[in-house]
């Protein structure tokens, strides 16, 4: 099961709570009985591999002008 982070609308009390993926998003804090809901985190984003970076479609023509001089 997930372990999902919580934030008090009342109190600003920060929790984490672990839920099914099924159970409904809103949940008590454990403080002071308030309404909290979910908090959402940025997700970070990898690329990897060639031609994802202008660097690597240029030193791929430099290679090729290179050839093409010999």
């Amino acid at each position: 099961m997930p372990i999902y982070e919580y934030r008090c609308n009342s109190c600003d009390f920060r929790f984490e709570l672990k839920q099914g993926f099924d159970a409904q998003p809103v949940a008590s804090c454990p403080r002071c009985q308030g309404r909290a809901t979910r908090v959402f985190h940025e997700v970070p984003v990898f690329y990897r591999g060639s031609g994802f970076y202008t660097t690597d479609h240029r030193n791929n023509n430099k290679k090729e002008e290179k050839k093409e001089e010999d």
